[in-house]
């Protein structure tokens, strides 16, 4: 259900669409569509953008409102952008990802970014975009056999050791210098996408 705030308000769920997230954008994140429904409940709203709005046009955003009788007051914010299917042409290149993670930016939805259940946002990278941030970052010769999946929305980032077989995902700063500082979150990729998927994943701080 909704969550009541303070003033009689309460936080209501709505899933929109590429479109209606520029309209909304437009009018400086504080007016609701008309014609688009809010939900008590955030998996109602998840189900609706993963389910509906992404095969229809790429992408479904879930965004909390908050309303009184109905009516939306304050800022609205997006909590979660779903996307489709990446392009089998973005994984030419190399490197040789493993294969759960291509198999996940394959499914037919999966989270570019957002707010997890858990508390913690996460921002997700398609190959073509991992890599240009990578050749930015300049880490061939401090992180060799890297692989950059996401990051936490500031200065720490996901990424993958291929050195090993699974692969295991690391938190590594942009100020990192070696692998000696990396920590690890999870021992293989599988194990990362379900806690994404469930929404329990969050950051661990030391080994």
């Amino acid at each position: 259900m909704g969550d009541d705030l303070d003033d009689g308000l309460v936080t209501r769920w709505g899933a929109a669409g590429t479109n209606d997230v520029q309209r909304i954008e437009a009018a400086d994140w504080r007016e609701w569509p008309g014609e688009l429904s809010l939900f008590d409940d955030r998996d109602e709203a998840v189900r609706v953008a993963r389910d509906k709005l992404v095969p229809a046009e790429g992408s479904g955003h879930v965004l909390r409102v908050q309303t009184r009788d109905d009516e939306p007051t304050g800022v609205i914010v997006e909590e979660a952008d779903w996307r489709g299917p990446v392009p089998e042409a973005e994984f030419a290149g190399g490197p040789d990802l493993p294969a759960a993670w291509r198999a996940y930016l394959r499914s037919s939805s999966w989270l570019r970014r957002g707010w997890l259940p858990s508390g913690k946002y996460v921002w997700l990278y398609p190959p073509a975009e991992a890599r240009q941030l990578l050749a930015i970052w300049e880490t061939e010769s401090t992180h060799p056999g890297i692989a950059l999946i996401g990051g936490d929305g500031g200065l720490e980032n996901f990424v993958l050791d291929l050195r090993h077989n699974p692969a295991p995902v690391l938190l590594v700063s942009n100020a990192s210098e070696s692998w000696e500082d990396a920590v690890v979150q999870s021992a293989d990729v599988e194990s990362f996408i379900a806690r994404i998927e469930d929404g329990t994943f969050d950051l661990t701080w030391t080994d």
